[in-house]
């Protein structure tokens, strides 16, 4: 039976059995206890991140980390210049940039659990169309365009370690990337710009720990880029590929006799054209213009130019214009060519019919230099 009540917050009463106060230290105790562990069930359980074997470096400050995927471009070409670590992916509508880095939690996280991570941009590029943050889970390969997505802003989030989990103590490797698409005209940019990655970590559902990726250890560079290309047409001469293009006509005469495959034969005054058709690629990202000017020029001419001379035309059948021999007065081929757009021109070769002293047989051989500007 109850002896007496004791009064100790509010109105609220407990009851002292036999006139001694030990129940209710017991109780008061226990609650004490409740109060103090039960919220800090995950006390010194942290979510930390590190650099991967061939990924790229992290810098840590305090308890969030910054880093750099240096200077880059949607072409992805050599004027590009990612810091170590970083792979350049080139796309057919821009350039990837990825890199590993690695998950650990340490410390009070309890045994039998495992963490979950999901991310989110907390700071966006101010310039997103340009550059645009992706992310691949710690349950994929993170080596193609594929394995990422685009990590949403604050209000969103994407799994960075999914479900299962994993447990304390326990390395595991995630990608990191940058999506530089194709922009020209009015969506051009070319600067610095930065962004802020933050990574959550969960427990059954409960977030436990937070940490920040800033990528502005410099911040992050954006280039124009522009490329040239030469290809086969399915009709034509085989263009071989290299820092400088081949083509090659093979065993040509005057009178368009037992012409080669991918050439054609066509009629000019004074002898004959072989005619090829080939491919002028353009490429070109982050200029204020939407279009380009392709020109050439016969850079080194054949030894025998009264016999051998080089021609540029728009179809099959012509008409057929002369290459111009001078950098300073370039044959145009288009000033209307678009990025990554795919044009057909037709090279043809002029082989004279003249004899006496002037004729000539054997090798021989020029070269033509191809100029892309964008203004």
């Amino acid at each position: 039976m109850l002896d007496s009540f004791v009064q100790k917050t509010n109105n609220t009463l407990l009851p002292v059995v036999n006139g001694g106060k030990g129940r209710a230290f017991v109780r008061l105790l226990a609650i004490v206890v409740c109060l103090l562990v039960l919220p800090g069930a995950h006390a010194g359980t942290n979510l930390t991140l590190q650099s991967a074997p061939t990924g790229i470096s992290l810098t840590a400050v305090g308890g969030n980390y910054k880093t750099s995927f240096g200077t880059l471009n949607a072409l992805g070409v050599p004027s590009a210049s990612p810091v170590a670590g970083v792979t350049i992916l080139p796309l057919s509508n821009g350039a990837l940039y990825y890199t590993t880095y690695q998950i650990k939690i340490t410390g009070g996280l309890p045994a039998g659990h495992t963490a979950t991570v999901t991310g989110f941009v907390s700071t966006n590029f101010a310039n997103p169309s340009a550059l645009i943050v992706q992310s691949c889970p710690s349950n994929r390969t993170c080596n193609s365009s594929g394995s990422f997505s685009t990590m949403p802003l604050a209000g969103g989030s994407i799994d960075v370690v999914p479900s299962p989990g994993i447990p304390k103590n326990t390395l595991t490797t995630v990608g990191l990337a940058i999506f530089v698409p194709d922009n020209n005209g009015a969506a051009a940019f070319t600067g610095s710009d930065s962004a802020v990655v933050t990574l959550t970590a969960f427990d059954n559902g409960t977030q436990f720990d937070q940490t920040t990726i800033s990528l502005n250890f410099p911040t992050e560079s954006l280039v124009s880029a522009l490329r040239l290309t030469l290809n086969s047409d399915p009709a034509g001469l085989v263009v071989g590929p290299g820092t400088d293009f081949l083509m090659a006509f093979g065993n040509v005469n005057a009178l368009g006799i037992g012409a080669g495959a991918g050439l054609t034969p066509v009629a000019r005054p004074g002898g004959i054209i072989y005619s090829t058709p080939y491919r002028i690629e353009p490429a070109f990202t982050d200029f204020s213009a939407s279009s380009g000017t392709v020109s050439v020029y016969v850079s080194s001419d054949f030894a025998n130019p009264l016999v051998l001379q080089l021609f540029d035309a728009t179809a099959t059948a012509g008409p057929y214009n002369a290459i111009s021999k001078s950098l300073l007065g370039q044959t145009v081929i288009s000033n209307a060519y678009t990025n990554r757009s795919i044009n057909t021109r037709y090279l043809g070769l002029f082989v004279s019919n003249m004899n006496g002293p002037t004729a000539f047989n054997g090798s021989d051989q020029a070269t033509l230099t191809y100029t892309l500007t964008v203004p």
